[in-house]
């Protein structure tokens, strides 16, 4: 068993096996290396940015920029010259969603993180398509473009996930000079979360579906990023109210203190209910926590507690991290299996914190270590990301959740795993620059060598 073991750390390229502690005395037998799953030793700058990069070579070309003649299906060369009736081609995948509004928004991050132009061009060259043809379907009367209109979700939004995810990536891209003007866009979402949307007599976000004044976890990502960078675009406070109201009013409905996490959502009224800890919703939360933190000033009456709300789930999620760096399907019962899109928000949002000084390295760059060397494992030689949740809707038993299935077409991991980089490879570069072994474990501290042991 210690031969293999010890194979196996001497074959991964580019990871230090830990070193004998320097307080502690040779062992007077030589002892065996742990045989561990996924890589322990923390990931370099440089081989967090390959697994980045295998990503956006994929997306690329799984989502490519095609516009057809709606009907004659011939391809169109020239955004600038749209015919009257617009259609777009899916690759692998669409182009709009809230899947790739998390998508657009991570590659922004990475592009800044790894300074590599291939992610800014990916956002870039999409979001350029959409304002286009946008523009044009607006300027066509209805009776021209009959039946066609792809952007319908963006430009007739009726739900949170139709706008919310992608206004919030539209808001980075236009404040970084990416896309062209996409404030028309903009103001269409937001007009939508602030004014139409279904909302609870106290002001929370609501649905009505499975039922009737159901609140989920995810509108939380789906309206908080866009209206806290809707505030910063505008300077208008009344951005910033409703996105720390919302984090503040879903943290009273949802958050379980003395598991540290949050069940999935609700049904207003609903006196019992059972809590289920569903892996993405939690996901959507500590991505919104650490969005809102991210933009709202400091001196906002609403920093704090969300402050305060953030440490508290990273500690719950901590604590519930899987032994092989993942974390769970439903994040209390590890009988489920392991689920990648809402491993990487974890570890983004740790990472974040991590980064901006609210939470201890010391403390959480074990987790957010181990938890990226997991996330590598699961992008494929293609740049696929394996182990995806598909969207999963609300339910009351434990069954549904566990047997979810997964899919590297399931859009929600890519996004994440973006983010999840990016801030890792910040890290790396700055507080965990000197992560590495001490006493066998990775640390991100310097702990003092005490004399003799």
């Amino acid at each position: 068993m210690w031969i293999g073991a010890a194979l196996w750390w001497a074959g991964l390229p580019g990871r230090a096996q830990p070193a004998p502690s320097a307080n502690r005395s040779p062992d007077p037998v030589r002892r065996p290396q742990p045989n561990y799953p996924v890589p322990y030793a923390p990931a370099s700058v440089g081989e967090i940015t390959a697994v980045l990069g295998r990503v956006v070579d994929y997306l690329d070309g799984a989502s490519p920029v095609q516009v057809v003649n709606g009907q004659t299906q011939e391809p169109v060369a020239d955004l600038a010259k749209l015919p009257n009736q617009v259609r777009i081609v899916p690759g692998d995948f669409g182009l709009v969603g809230y899947e790739w509004g998390v998508t657009y928004a991570g590659m922004l991050l990475a592009g800044d993180a790894t300074g590599d132009a291939r992610f800014k061009e990916f956002t870039a060259k999409r979001l350029e398509a959409l304002r286009l043809i946008a523009e044009h379907i607006q300027a066509t009367p209805a009776a021209e473009r009959g039946q066609s209109n792809p952007l319908r979700p963006l430009l007739q939004p009726a739900a949170l996930d139709d706008c919310g995810a992608m206004s919030a990536a539209f808001l980075k891209a236009q404040q970084a000079g990416v896309g062209g003007n996409l404030r028309p866009l903009i103001d269409i979402a937001l007009d939508y979360i602030s004014s139409k949307q279904k909302r609870l007599p106290d002001g929370t976000l609501a649905r009505d579906r499975p039922m009737a004044d159901s609140v989920w976890l995810d509108d939380a990502y789906m309206s908080v990023p866009a209206l806290v960078q809707m505030g910063r675009l505008t300077g208008e406070g009344k951005y910033y109210d409703d996105a720390a109201k919302q984090v503040t009013h879903f943290s009273q409905v949802l958050f379980v203190k003395e598991k540290g996490l949050y069940m999935h959502g609700l049904v207003e009224g609903m006196q019992q209910h059972p809590h289920f800890f569903w892996g993405r919703a939690n996901g959507w939360g500590a991505m919104a926590e650490v969005e809102l933190l991210s933009a709202l000033p400091e001196n906002h009456p609403g920093f704090a507690p969300a402050l305060a709300l953030l440490r508290a789930h990273i500690q719950g999620l901590a604590e519930t991290q899987g032994t092989n760096g993942l974390w769970h399907q439903l994040l209390d019962r590890p009988e489920t299996f392991e689920e990648t899109s809402s491993s990487a928000m974890f570890v983004f949002a740790a990472a974040r914190a991590i980064n901006r000084g609210w939470i201890d390295a010391n403390a959480y760059g074990p987790m957010v270590s181990l938890g990226w060397n997991a996330l590598a494992q699961k992008v494929n030689a293609r740049g696929q990301v394996e182990g995806t949740c598909v969207g999963t809707g609300l339910s009351w038993d434990p069954m549904f959740y566990a047997c979810r299935p997964t899919s590297p077409y399931a859009a929600h991991g890519y996004g994440p795993v973006l983010m999840a980089g990016a801030e890792m490879i910040t890290l790396r570069k700055g507080k965990g620059a000197g992560a590495g072994f001490h006493d066998d474990a990775v640390h991100f501290g310097q702990p003092a060598t005490p004399p003799g042991r």
